[in-house]
């Protein structure tokens, strides 16, 4: 991957307000590959007797994700937008763990990305949630 693609998916995400709200990080971007986290925080908790994370803010972070994994691509010329994500969430995220998020962009066509994900807390065996999504190719 270019060190331009790295850098525009970088400044992409960090120019989004709701990744700054939810203290969303990139942690690492390659070819068609993004990892991110969103810490732990009591502001985004959904139901306040069992400290679980919301899962819209799980949702937020994996859209997020996938979309820089379709941006990083190598033939992807850098600009994206959700066309479909489907989210299964296969159990709540442990109370007090960061949550991290892995895409990877596993085909690519003219006009669509086809993207995957697997959220995780430390339980790294046992999904939060994994997606599968589509996302739109900018054409020169």
């Amino acid at each position: 991957m270019t060190p331009d693609k790295a850098k525009i998916a970088a400044q992409f995400i960090s120019a989004i307000p709701h990744c700054k709200a939810l203290n969303m990080r990139l942690t690492g971007i390659g070819d068609g590959e993004a990892e991110m986290e969103l810490p732990y925080d009591l502001r985004i908790v959904g139901d306040p007797e069992t400290g679980v994370i919301h899962g819209g803010a799980v949702s937020a972070l994996m859209d997020t994700c996938c979309g820089a994994a379709a941006m990083s691509h190598p033939s992807s010329p850098a600009a994206t937008a959700t066309i479909d994500l489907r989210i299964d969430y296969m159990r709540p995220a442990t109370p007090g763990q960061t949550i991290r998020t892995r895409a990877e962009c596993y085909r690519i066509t003219r006009s669509v990305a086809f993207v995957r994900a697997t959220a995780t807390d430390d339980d790294t065996q046992s999904p939060v949630a994994t997606a599968t999504g589509a996302f739109t190719v900018e054409t020169k």
